[in-house]
């Protein structure tokens, strides 16, 4: 499952939300996931020390806290026609929720699913009342610890969460996939006993198609319509086209991973003639010896195998054989 995150790539309008909807259903992406809050529901609104971002290596340099969500976030006006727009398309629609009133007005919108942000993971009140809902959960675990993310589960399930998924998440934005740590997923999985899914930040599609063989089953991109348009996220967001490219490869990419039984296909069964195996290669009389000019391994491979080419070798036919003759037990004397 592949999920579409728009977060603030709508740059304050609807009418490029409802454009980035209907991208991402003709791209192949089974959901479209929003974020729902207010600056006021997130921080002060207050511009200076604490609250400003003075980081040059970050993509919000230079702007306030409250001024950033401001700008980023989706008004929940336009939730119910973006989430409308996304059925219609065939595609489930839901959000992330940042405080108990936002959790209130989606379930007013019946969303069929939540999302805690890496970043809210710790906010074990939002946990608990979402998991009250009853309805499934998706928690990204970025910069998380263990203990907190076995907190965390431990909340949800303790509140009534039955389904639950979490993700490998690596908040930087965007992600270096040396910084992406995908071999911790088993790792996640095998320790909490759930689904594991990845929340990439990374540019492109490789760490996203290279966690589905460690059997992840859910990703999540951001995306916008395009990136040089600008936009809080766009830096680290999907184009439709390498959405498209997710979709595929990640489903491709899942159907490669087959079982773990060595041995031919059913498909590769009729390959099987093009194997090397033993031919008489010159007419033979009865009684004659086999020799390595008499007898080869070639193509095709309805002879005996080549390994015993050497067990062979010095035996006498018991009867004639022509060249061209597949090499069988029978043909000894």
């Amino acid at each position: 499952m592949v999920i579409a995150e728009m977060s603030g790539n709508h740059d304050g309008s609807l009418d490029k939300a409802i454009k980035i909807v209907e991208a991402c259903a003709a791209s192949g992406a089974q959901v479209l996931k929003l974020q729902t809050y207010k600056p006021e529901t997130m921080t002060l609104d207050i511009g200076e020390g604490d609250f400003f971002i003075d980081d040059a290596t970050s993509l919000w340099h230079g702007k306030n806290l409250f001024e950033l969500y401001r700008q980023a976030m989706t008004p929940w006006e336009w939730h119910g026609p973006i989430f409308k727009r996304a059925r219609e398309l065939g595609m489930e629609a839901f959000s992330s929720p940042f405080d108990a009133s936002a959790v209130d007005f989606l379930e007013e919108l019946e969303v069929p699913a939540y999302k805690i942000a890496s970043f809210e993971m710790i906010d074990l009140a939002l946990i608990e009342r979402v998991a009250i809902t009853g309805k499934p959960m998706i928690i990204s675990t970025g910069m998380a610890s263990l203990c907190e993310i076995e907190e965390a589960i431990c909340t949800a399930r303790k509140a009534g969460c039955k389904d639950l998924i979490i993700l490998k998440c690596t908040s930087t934005y965007p992600a270096e996939p040396s910084n992406s740590n995908l071999l911790s997923i088993p790792v996640l999985r095998s320790t909490f006993g759930v689904e594991v899914g990845l929340s990439d930040h990374t540019l492109g599609i490789g760490a996203a198609v290279a966690s589905v063989s460690l059997g992840v089953r859910v990703i999540e991109k951001h995306v916008c319509l395009n990136r040089s348009d600008g936009g809080v996220d766009s830096a680290f967001s999907l184009e439709p086209s390498e959405l498209q490219q997710l979709v595929d490869e990640s489903r491709n990419a899942w159907h490669a991973l087959g079982n773990a039984i060595p041995g031919a296909t059913e498909a590769e069964r009729s390959s099987l003639r093009f194997r090397r195996s033993l031919y008489i290669c010159e007419d033979l009389q009865a009684g004659d010896l086999l020799n390595t000019t008499n007898l080869r391994a070639i193509r095709p491979g309805f002879g005996l195998p080549p390994r015993y080419l050497s067990k062979l070798i010095g035996r006498r036919v018991g009867r004639a054989a022509k060249k061209g003759e597949p090499m069988k037990w029978d043909l000894l004397g």
